[in-house]
């Protein structure tokens, strides 16, 4: 299995930090939202807090770790994508289907209502 490119895991921390922020830290909020969200540099963060690179390096390294945890644990972001991809093919099968305009519109209704 491939590394994930340098966008890809920031869409997966991202996506993780919508599940599990309020499980964070203070400290951990705010250093994921200035690297990952602001796209501030280790060394802006660093200057903001008077704390080494290093330092900040560091607590997000062990935030994206603490998100991870909560993912294998939870599963929450795992189980929003596979609600999100049976939604999708539902769509779908409805689009094809044989139902008049006015029963499919009250199916997407009601679909949309579940994602809510």
């Amino acid at each position: 299995m491939s590394q994930p490119t340098r966008l890809e895991k920031t869409n997966r921390i991202n996506l993780l930090f919508d599940f599990y922020e309020p499980l964070l830290t203070e400290k951990q909020q705010m250093f994921l939202k200035h690297y990952f969200h602001e796209d501030f540099s280790l060394g802006e963060i660093a200057a903001e807090f008077q704390i080494s690179r290093q330092a900040v390096y560091e607590h997000i390294k062990r935030a994206e770790q603490a998100l991870e945890v909560y993912e294998d644990k939870l599963g929450l972001l795992s189980k929003h994508e596979s609600r999100t991809r049976a939604m999708d093919q539902l769509k779908r099968t409805l689009e094809q289907s044989s139902l008049n305009d006015s029963d499919k519109q009250a199916a997407r209704e009601w679909m949309n209502e579940l994602m809510i």
